[in-house]
C-alpha cells in the first residue's frame, strides 16, 4: 500500500503497550493495597483509566489503519500477558511459575494465528 510505513505498524504497538501499562496499574496495582478503602481504589483505578483509553483509542484507531480488528486484539492480548508478567513480578512480588508461562505460550501461539491468511 502507498503510505504505509514501518511506522504505521510501529506507533499503535508503542501505544498499546503504554495504555497496557495504565491499564495494569487500574486493575491490579490496588492489589498492594489491600487495607485501602474500597470506594477509594476504585475511583484511583478510574483515574489511571483515564490515561490508559487516552492511548488505547488512538492506538486502535491508527493500528485499524494497517491491522484487521481481530488482529490488533491478538497484539493486545500478547501485550497484555507480557506487562502484567513483569508487573506481578516486579511490583506485586508474585512472579509467574512456569503454568503460567505455559498457559500465556498457548496464548501467544493463538493470537499468531490471527496473521495467518
Amino acid at each position: 500500500m502507498p503510505g504505509i510505513s514501518f511506522t504505521s505498524y510501529l506507533y499503535p504497538v508503542l501505544l498499546l503497550i503504554a495504555s497496557n501499562i495504565f491499564m495494569t496499574f487500574a486493575w491490579y496495582g490496588h492489589l498492594k493495597y489491600r487495607s485501602a478503602p474500597l470506594l477509594a481504589v476504585i475511583l484511583a483505578s478510574w483515574g489511571i483509566a483515564f490515561f490508559e483509553y487516552c492511548l488505547q483509542v488512538p492506538g486502535n484507531r491508527l493500528g485499524s489503519a494497517v491491522y484487521s480488528a481481530p488482529q490488533l486484539k491478538g497484539i493486545q492480548e500478547v501485550i497484555t500477558l507480557l506487562v502484567f508478567a513483569g508487573f506481578s513480578a516486579l511490583y506485586l512480588g508474585q512472579p509467574l511459575k512456569w503454568n503460567h508461562w505455559a498457559a500465556f505460550a498457548l496464548i501467544l501461539v493463538a493470537a499468531l494465528l490471527m496473521f495467518k491468511e
